[in-house]
């Protein structure tokens, strides 16, 4: 009734006024939300879709190549104890890492150090990131740029695989992750993960190597 009651007290121009500043309200509401959401463009939502899909997509694409990776190649390499020493059981399976990597010249790799619980704390956070290191430098040599391996991290003996306090050599181990995508790469920013991330995948295939420069 109050409503009603204020409306008709009005003149027509002063009913116009309101009736634009409120429109005006939403319109300004509405640029508080993801860009592109107020408008359709007749494609069904598609400004606002991109506009997700390029700033939240991101982080989804990044999972999917990383199950990818994690499935299609042994993410893990051991040592041995209070070694930093690449044997050769782990040297093959850092050429499938590293063959994996050089087909996806777009993605980025973090390699993280651990230890098993033997030795004093900072001793093995040490000696983790010289197991980082060891693999990242295998990596590049294998054709991988160093620009594409992420900060090397040591966890040390803070994350084991099995909690003992014995010697374990499954704890010592490093593994090598998807990290996120190459900033500057041309597909990354047109947004197009899809195609990087479902690209074909097999041994023996093209390289890719011209993008690892990047």
């Amino acid at each position: 009734m109050m409503q009603t009651y204020v409306f008709a007290s009005m003149t027509v121009p002063r009913i116009r006024w309101v009736i634009v500043a409120v429109a005006t309200l939403a319109i300004a509401g509405c640029n508080n939300r993801e860009l592109g959401a107020s408008l359709d463009e007749g494609a069904f939502g598609n400004p606002t879709m991109n506009n997700v899909l390029y700033h939240a997509g991101e982080r989804d694409y990044v999972a999917v190549l990383a199950d990818r990776f994690a499935a299609e190649v042994p993410a893990s390499v051991t040592f041995a104890f209070n070694s930093a020493r690449l044997e050769p059981e782990a040297v093959a399976i850092l050429r499938q890492q590293a063959d994996f990597i050089r087909k996806f010249p777009e993605a980025r790799f973090s390699v993280y150090g651990h230890t098993d619980l033997v030795g004093s704390g900072s001793y093995n956070q040490a000696l983790g990131l010289r197991r980082a290191r060891a693999v990242v430098d295998f990596l590049i040599a294998q054709g991988v740029a160093r620009s594409r391996l992420d900060a090397l991290v040591s966890l040390g003996e803070s994350q084991p695989l099995v909690a003992t306090e014995a010697e374990d050599r499954r704890n010592r181990r490093t593994v090598t992750e998807v990290s996120g995508f190459v900033r500057a790469n041309p597909l990354v920013l047109d947004g197009r993960y899809a195609q990087i991330v479902y690209r074909g995948y097999a041994a023996g295939g093209p390289s890719g190597e011209g993008g690892d420069s990047q």
